[in-house]
């Protein structure tokens, strides 16, 4: 019985482990199917095209104000378009909405470098250090742009050359 017990537990946590490990900023397919307005937005973002996404999702989240990948995106697509500080607030959505959005976390951490407001951004890197059960490219990239930060006396800023 013990046995039994010990091994669903282990299934349980190794679910938990899939499931923490899954990336939270990508809908699934069936999700971006429901809605053909996200599923456009992503394609906006996809060809460069953050003035037609953000209009997209604004839809979305005027219809859905519980999406925190909407929102994630929108934020994204604000901060690509040069307005970070704006950026900030739309990720801070997400993140009330989803705490454990680990895009959000990393395109936040991004934002307040270009905010010049490292201490921020370091606060996130430590959340994603904590949500990442295993190693995750949203930890290693913000990690990365802190580095970058730091090492070039906050001179090297995050820039738009990567996507969502």
């Amino acid at each position: 019985m013990r046995l039994a017990v010990a091994l669903l537990m282990v299934g349980s946590l190794l679910g938990t482990a899939r499931s923490v490990a899954a990336d939270p900023s990508k809908p699934t397919a069936p999700a971006a199917q429901e809605d053909p307005t996200y599923a456009e937005g992503v394609k906006a973002v996809k060809r460069g095209d953050y003035a037609s996404a953000i209009r997209y999702f604004e839809d979305v989240v005027a219809r859905d104000e519980r999406n925190a990948n909407a929102y994630n995106w929108l934020a994204y697509c604000t901060r690509q378009r040069g307005d970070a500080a704006k950026a900030v607030a739309i990720y801070e959505k997400a993140l009330a909405i989803d705490p454990k959005h680990r895009g959000a976390h990393e395109y936040i951490g991004e934002a307040f470098l270009v905010l010049g407001d490292l201490p921020k951004a370091k606060e996130h890197l430590a959340v994603l250090d904590k949500l990442c059960f295993l190693p995750c490219e949203e930890y290693s990239d913000l990690k990365k742009a802190v580095r970058d930060y730091e090492t070039s006396g906050g001179r090297v800023r995050p820039t738009s050359s990567k996507s969502n």
